[in-house]
C-alpha cells in the first residue's frame, strides 16, 4: 500500500451535522480547492477539525478520487469540489478532542514567539499535515473512543463561521462599525516597524536574485544604519510598460520582486490600525489591469489575521474582475522574521515560491 498522507478538514458544527446527515460520505471543498485536492490519494487520511470550538472530532479515509457535484449536501454552500470517504473514527462534540491538548505533540504549537501563531495552520483546508502530526492526532482520536471522555462546550462557540454573507458575487464579508469601540492597538507600532519589515522584504528579495523596489516616497529610509538605497539590486526606476495611472499605484507599493521586466511579488504592509492604504492600492491595479496576474501579499502582525481576512472578503474587494481574496495572501510579521532566519543558509538558490510555505490565505475558510 502506498504511504498515506494526513490532511487538514474543517468543519463548523453545521457542517458536521449536515456531513453526518447525508451519511458521512463525502466531504466538500471550495473550486478555488481543486487543484490542491488533485494531490489527494485514495487512502489517505482526513482528520476531521471542528471550528468555534477547536476540537477534533473524527478520522475519514479517502476512498476515491476528487470529483465534482452540485448534489445537495450543505444548506449555506455547495463545496463543488468532492471526494467520498468513509468514518474510520468519529466522536461527539462533547467527546472531541481541543486541540491544546495536543499542544505538546503537534509542531504548530512549537517554539511560538505569538501565542496565538498556531491557528495559521487552521486557516483554510484541506491542508496537508506532517506524517508525525497526523498520526498523534489520529493516536489521540483512537484513544477518546475507545475512552471517551465528556467535556462541556461552549454552544455559541459551536455555531460560530465567519460573518460570511451571500451576494451574487459569491459570499462576501460586511464588518460591523467600529464607532464606539476601543481603537485596536497592534503589538507592532510606529513606523520603525513598518520600516523593518519593509527592509527584510528588500533584503530578502536582493539575496534570492531579484531586482527590488521600495515606494517611491520610501526611497531615502535606512534601518538599523543601512540605507535601502546602498542596495545593489535596488531599482531606481520601474521597467514597467504601463498607463500613467497604474505606474503611478505600482510605484507607491511598499516593496516589489521584479524579475525582468516583470512583477514577481508585490508586497503592502500594514502595522497600523487601517489597512485600507494597501488593499486599495491593490484593488486599483487590479481594477486597472484585469488580467495582470501578480502575485499580492499584505504582511502584518500576528494579531491582525483576522481584521485581514475581513476586510480582503468585503463586497467592494470580491467583485473586482479577479477577487481579491482569491489572489491576495496574508503573511504574518513573526512567520517572515522566523523563516528568513531559518532559510538564511539556503537564500541564494530558492525561488519565490518559497512565500507559498509562509502565507496563508485569505480566502474565507471553507467549512
Amino acid at each position: 500500500m502506498a504511504k498515506r498522507s494526513y490532511w487538514l478538514d474543517l468543519f463548523t458544527g453545521k457542517t458536521w451535522t449536515e456531513f453526518k446527515k447525508a451519511g458521512s460520505k463525502v466531504s466538500g471543498f471550495r473550486a478555488s480547492r481543486w487543484k490542491t485536492m488533485q494531490r489527494i490519494k485514495v487512502g489517505d487520511y482526513f482528520l476531521c477539525y471542528i471550528t468555534g470550538i477547536s476540537r477534533f472530532i473524527g478520522v475519514l479515509e479517502v476512498t476515491s478520487k476528487a470529483f465534482k457535484s452540485s448534489s445537495k449536501v450543505w444548506s449555506d454552500e455547495d463545496f463543488p469540489c468532492r471526494l467520498e470517504v468513509k468514518p474510520v473514527i468519529e466522536l461527539t462534540f462533547e467527546t472531541a478532542i481541543p486541540v491544546h491538548n495536543l499542544k505538546d505533540e503537534l509542531s504548530c504549537f512549537q517554539n511560538l514567539k505569538n501565542p496565538n501563531a498556531w491557528t495559521g495552520a487552521f486557516r483554510g483546508s484541506p491542508a496537508k499535515w506532517s506524517d508525525a502530526d497526523g498520526k498523534a492526532v489520529v493516536h489521540a482520536l483512537q484513544e477518546a473512543k475507545d475512552s471517551p471522555l465528556k467535556r462541556p462546550y461552549d454552544e455559541k462557540k459551536l455555531k460560530y463561521r465567519p460573518k460570511a454573507l451571500k451576494a451574487k458575487i459569491g459570499p462576501v464579508t460586511v464588518p460591523g462599525s467600529e464607532n464606539g469601540t476601543a481603537v485596536e492597538q497592534p503589538s507592532f507600532k510606529g513606523p520603525t516597524d513598518h520600516t523593518e519589515i519593509q527592509w527584510l522584504l528588500l533584503k530578502l528579495g536582493s539575496d534570492m536574485g531579484f531586482h527590488v523596489w521600495v515606494a517611491k516616497n520610501d526611497k531615502g529610509k535606512e534601518f538599523k544604519g543601512k540605507k535601502f538605497s546602498d542596495l545593489s539590486k535596488l531599482k531606481t526606476e520601474l521597467p514597467l510598460q504601463f498607463d500613467d495611472a497604474t505606474n503611478r499605484t505600482i510605484e507607491l507599493i511598499d516593496v516589489l520582486w521584479l524579475k525582468g521586466n516583470a512583477i514577481a511579488a508585490a508586497f503592502e504592509i500594514e502595522s497600523t490600525t487601517s489597512i485600507y492604504s494597501g488593499l486599495l492600492r491593490m484593488s486599483d491595479l487590479i481594477a486597472m489591469q484585469p488580467n495582470l496576474t501578480i502575485p499580492l501579499y499584505l504582511v502584518a502582525p500576528d494579531e491582525r489575521r483576522e481584521k485581514v481576512m475581513t476586510e480582503v472578503n468585503r463586497p467592494t474587494f470580491s467583485k473586482l474582475p479577479q477577487p481579491l481574496s482569491e489572489i491576495c495572501k496574508f503573511i504574518s510579521f513573526t512567520g517572515l522574521k522566523d523563516e528568513i532566519e531559518n532559510a538564511a543558509p539556503y537564500l541564494k538558490v530558492m525561488k519565490s515560491d518559497f512565500l507559498d510555505l509562509i502565507s496563508e490565505s485569505c480566502e474565507l475558510e471553507d467549512l
